[in-house]
């Protein structure tokens, strides 16, 4: 086996693996049963008045 045969075998093993798990957090992230928890989580991102209070341990 020369350099550009294990070279080409890493760079498309890497690729592959690159679209794998892209495809997995996009599955994730795009299935029903998590919109719910994204809306929520969302929802408490930009609410900033709570959020200061908890950063300063009031709730």
């Amino acid at each position: 086996m020369t350099y550009d045969v294990i070279a080409t075998f890493s760079q498309v093993t890497s690729l592959l693996m690159f679209v794998a798990m892209f495809l997995g957090v996009l599955v994730y992230a795009l299935w029903p049963s998590n919109g719910q928890r994204f809306e929520v989580v969302q929802r408490q991102a930009l609410d900033l008045d709570k959020s200061e209070l908890r950063i300063r341990g009031r709730k």
